[in-house]
């Protein structure tokens, strides 16, 4: 039988008392009371609310039992699957989806997960004991399947089930470091297992389910990832609670905060501060702080780091200290950092810097990291001067890897070079290095960039040919590469394809394709590509992709298909935002509807302390209301940009007056309330025109006024 990871809990969501099923077959209560349970091959016991049944397993229960107990999972998976019109006993279930997840292989996850979904299409899932879905949630994430492993530990909590903590936090950690919305997942996921185990009074329930340092340097680094300082210093200050103390790794990711906090003067103080609580360092911490800096653009201090550490020097701080601004540290007003760093480190300019432990010599991904910035900064000559200086070092941990070639060739993409960067290309297939998928991908980036489809295509067999098989970042690299030449055709071409080979599109994939439709003036075609992508639950759907949509109708000025795609996004909880409306009034101005863009200033107008216009929706707005005499909204809305302080293109407003209000109120002849709306007019006018610097009597003598209008004249 394999070794059990995790000790099996299931914690009633009615009661706090608790049972833990573990290896001995002991079964323990939260009140202490221990019954002895033989789980032998004959019998196996279930516990449903408060009932206790035993139940006889037949023959094929007995070999699947024994099979599994040899380790032999393969053979046991032919048994289940030959006799599945009836389902073995949960002690079977649970090990032979526990052994099936412990092999790591995208096979064993598929069966794994199989077995799952036919649990609870029969409604048995409480067959299946905590550790058995705790294995399949860690196999799914490290299997990059973040989505699906998330989802296992929510049904574990409302199931009442309390999972081991290399289970969640393994969870939690690959949803901190995954695109779009997983951090915040992160943070969500690690509350509700926070809240689950204070709800437990017995400490010895949760022993095995609390979180250790790792887990809360997992939610610490989603943190990080979202910017979150004060979500970060809560959490930070709750690891005393649970017996957790700061590592090497949490300093990492304070150094990763302060990064993203834009604090370049405070990653001194994270370094001071591993060294004075003699906390072991690691290579990676001088990494973050080399990445830190380049990614300040401040990559005189990285070079520095980097020298120091080639002549074996001890004085890292010093050299960060002489990086401030002032030669100090400056202490914050956030009392945020203050409890992040000790106060002594505060003031530890005025102490002599302390010194590394021992000398700590750049490997290639410190070299890489700094190659990287020289990259950002388009300085191709240094980036290659850095690989030829790798390649003359002494020690081989110094040697140039495949990271390194592929930020050479990014290097040269990017700066159009793509020849160079296939001779890239082939030297690291000379040295032993060859290219990846990564690789690839940035080649493939490049060629379509420069609008060279063919080669692009022909790289994607190239890749083939070397056993490399595209990802979904390299169709949606030949999707947005057929865009750009107008090719929808294509793009949809590769859509297709990539779904054939069983390659999921992302939410990249579907508003690449609707940009695609919407590009070509076939919103329609956009429209099925959007519904498609609320279909599939693998894409979480998000402003972006309503506002492509709304974009794609508003193009052909197709105002009131656009208005209700906006009161469909509403009502999925989306609030319109600039783009949004930018994208409106673009299709008001296409149509020539300008009634609409009065309704669509009064909605912005009630909105303005949430939301904060641009230029190019106030400018469109300001346009349509001159062309249709609308001067008092006008003069609302360029009112509003000098407000936020967008200056207003007076030249064109003229331009515009001059061509098409030069002969307002010329009828002879009008009705009394005609009048009264044209003096009401005439007004605004005139105060438009004096906004504009135009003189009041600059049409003086075109203008015919009625009787009732003398007193208005200027």
């Amino acid at each position: 039988m394999i070794q059990t990871l995790f000790t099996h809990y299931w914690v009633s969501p009615f009661s706090s008392s608790a049972v833990v099923f573990n290896t001995t077959g002991v079964i323990n209560t939260a009140g202490g009371v221990k019954t002895k349970c033989l789980l032998q091959p004959q019998t196996a016991i279930t516990t449903v609310g408060s009932q206790t049944s035993s139940i006889s397993v037949d023959t094929q229960d007995q070999k699947l039992l024994f099979l599994l107990r040899q380790r032999k999972t393969e053979e046991a998976w032919l048994i289940y699957t030959n006799h599945d019109s009836i389902l073995p006993s949960p002690t079977c279930l649970s090990r032979l989806v526990s052994q099936l997840s412990h092999q790591n292989t995208h096979e064993g996850l598929i069966r794994a997960q199989s077995i799952l979904q036919r649990l609870r299409r029969e409604q048995q899932l409480h067959r299946l004991d905590a550790n058995s879905l705790g294995l399949l949630a860690v196999a799914a994430a490290k299997a990059g399947k973040v989505l699906y492993a998330t989802s296992v530990i929510k049904s574990m909590l409302k199931s009442g089930y309390l999972p081991h903590v290399k289970a969640w936090s393994a969870v939690v950690s690959r949803l901190s470091s995954s695109p779009d919305d997983g951090p915040a997942e992160a943070l969500k996921l690690f509350d509700s297992v926070l809240r689950r185990i204070r709800r437990i009074a017995d400490p010895k329930v949760v022993a095995d389910s609390k979180p250790d340092t790792a887990a809360y340097n997992a939610v610490l680094n989603a943190c990080a990832n979202l910017g979150h300082t004060n979500r970060f210093c809560q959490l930070f200050d709750e690891m005393p609670e649970f017996g957790c103390e700061p590592d090497v790794l949490t300093y990492n990711v304070m150094i990763k905060l302060l990064a993203r906090a834009g604090r370049k003067d405070l990653l001194v103080c994270a370094l001071e501060t591993i060294l004075n609580k003699e906390i072991p360092m690691c290579m990676t911490t001088l990494h973050s702080l080399v990445a830190a800096y380049v990614g300040f653009g401040d990559l005189d201090t990285a070079e520095d780091i980097v020298q120091a550490m080639r002549e074996g020097r001890l004085d890292i701080c010093k050299i960060l200290r002489n990086a401030n601004s002032e030669n100090h540290i400056h202490i914050p007003n956030d009392p945020s950092f203050q409890k992040l760093l000790p106060i002594s480190v505060w003031v530890s300019n005025r102490r002599e810097p302390p010194l590394l432990p021992k000398p700590y010599a750049p490997d290639s991904r410190i070299y890489t990291t700094l190659m990287k910035g020289y990259m950002k900064e388009g300085r191709v000559t240094d980036t290659v001067r850095m690989l030829d200086a790798m390649r003359c070092q002494e020690d081989s941990s110094s040697h140039p890897d495949h990271v390194t070639y592929t930020t050479v060739v990014s290097a040269f993409v990017k700066s159009g070079s793509m020849d160079n960067a296939r001779e890239v290309l082939a030297e690291m297939s000379r040295v032993g290095k060859p290219a990846n998928r990564i690789t690839y991908n940035i080649l493939l980036k490049g060629y379509c960039q420069q609008l060279q489809i063919d080669k692009a295509k022909d790289l994607i067999k190239e890749m083939t040919f070397m056993k490399i098989d595209p990802d979904v970042v390299s169709y949606n690299t030949l999707i947005d590469g057929c865009i750009t030449v107008d090719d929808s055709s294509g793009a949809l071409t590769y859509f297709n394809e990539m779904r054939e080979k069983g390659i999921a599109p992302t939410k990249v994939s579907y508003t690449t394709l609707m940009k695609a439709f919407a590009s070509t003036g076939q919103p329609k075609q956009a429209n099925k590509v959007f519904d498609e992508m609320l279909k599939d639950p693998r894409v979480k759907v998000d402003i972006v992709a309503w506002n492509m949509l709304v974009e794609g109708f508003c193009k052909l000025g197709f105002v009131e298909e656009a208005k209700k795609i906006i009161e469909q996004m509403k009502e999925s909880g989306f609030n319109p935002n600039v783009s949004t409306y930018g994208s409106l009034a673009y299709g008001i101005s296409v149509a020539r509807k300008p009634g609409e863009a009065l309704l669509l200033w009064n909605e912005i107008k009630e909105r303005c302390n949430e939301l904060k216009p641009d230029e190019g929706l106030l400018d469109t707005l300001a346009d349509i209301c001159v062309r249709a005499a609308f001067f008092r909204k006008a003069l609302e809305i360029v009112a509003c940009m000098e407000e936020n302080g967008i200056s207003p293109n007076k030249t064109k407003y003229k331009r515009i007056y001059v061509e098409m209000h030069s002969k307002m109120f010329t009828s002879k002849h009008a009705s009394k309330a005609r009048q009264d709306r044209r003096v009401e007019r005439k007004r605004a006018a005139e105060a438009f025109k004096f906004w504009l610097g135009l003189p009041n009597s600059y049409y003086g003598s075109e203008w015919r006024l009625g009787p009732d209008d003398e007193d208005d004249r200027a």
